[in-house]
């Protein structure tokens, strides 16, 4: 019923040619899906991992996070500016991979925090922006530009599934849509199943399965068999990405706050969320 992937950053904290084992190792791992998540996109070696990702035969998607130089609601236009550029050259990596996915933080800095709740004029500036890039994207082929609700500590822009697609709507195209992750879902919403139906079918593009604690999918606290059973009521046929960071990690692990070792190492982590998830779908679907 439902495709499982993987994130590369079970493996590699910042991805670049040295990583390109990571693409057959997770078809090897049993995953149908591999989410590369992009961090420079300006070097990305896009043409040696489109010929290993045409070798392995694994479906790939991408995420990326914007950042203080790219920020889409800065008061600066040119930082706005540089936001909009690096979103387009995202656009321009999908379509050499085939990647049809695009999710991730994009609407704002990642972890950029203003002190007090988002402001009309950030909403305007962000929406102008997106715009922009959903039109570049539109007019490159079939792809979705995947917004992600993150927890409170991470933006104060978009934080709830509700607010990702009055998000989408202002934009106004059909290939901007929502981005749900399971380890923000349960720090901000009040129902998993609300927040799938908020989305619904129209609006619900992309779709991360990790843990309340980051550890291995099906020993914390999500509600597993709800959020799976809304996503088979809504026809949800995207992939579902297990994304964590192996414990040696130093800026990704600062930055998303992980001080303890959650599993004996990203893939063990990785390897073990499978079989759980994939033993909640059969339930679900049996």
């Amino acid at each position: 019923m439902f495709k499982f992937g993987v994130d590369t950053f079970i493996w590699s904290e910042a991805f670049s040619e040295k990583d390109l084992w990571i693409i057959p190792k997770a078809k090897a791992l049993g995953f149908e899906v591999l989410d590369i998540s992009i961090s420079k996109p300006e070097t990305f070696p896009t043409q040696l991992v489109k010929e290993k990702v045409k070798e392995t035969g694994i479906e790939v998607v991408t995420t990326t996070t914007l950042n203080k130089p790219t920020n889409l609601i800065s008061s600066d236009p040119a930082v706005r500016k540089r936001g909009v550029d690096i979103m387009k050259k995202m656009v321009d990596i999908n379509v050499e991979l085939g990647s049809q996915i695009i999710g991730g933080v994009s609407y704002a800095a990642w972890g950029y925090l203003s002190g007090k709740p988002r402001t009309e004029q950030e909403w305007a500036w962000s929406i102008a922006g997106m715009k922009e890039i959903a039109q570049y994207a539109q007019e490159k082929g079939e792809m979705v530009i995947a917004v992600e609700p993150v927890n409170r500590f991470e933006t104060h822009f978009l934080n709830i599934a509700e607010d990702g697609v009055r998000y989408c709507q202002e934009v106004g195209f059909d290939n901007v849509k929502v981005h749900l992750d399971s380890f923000h879902m349960i720090q901000e919403e009040t129902s998993f199943r609300e927040a799938v139906e908020t989305c619904g079918k129209k609006y619900l593009g992309y779709v991360h399965v990790c843990e309340s604690n980051r550890g291995i999918p099906g020993t914390g606290l999500v509600p597993w068999k709800e959020f799976f059973v809304a996503l088979k009521d809504i026809g949800y046929t995207s992939p579902l990405v297990i994304e964590s960071f192996d414990p040696s990690f130093e800026e990704l692990n600062r930055n998303c706050a992980i001080w303890r070792k959650l599993a004996e190492s990203g893939e063990v982590l990785a390897i073990e969320g499978l079989k759980n998830l994939k033993r909640i779908a059969q339930e679900v679907d049996g």
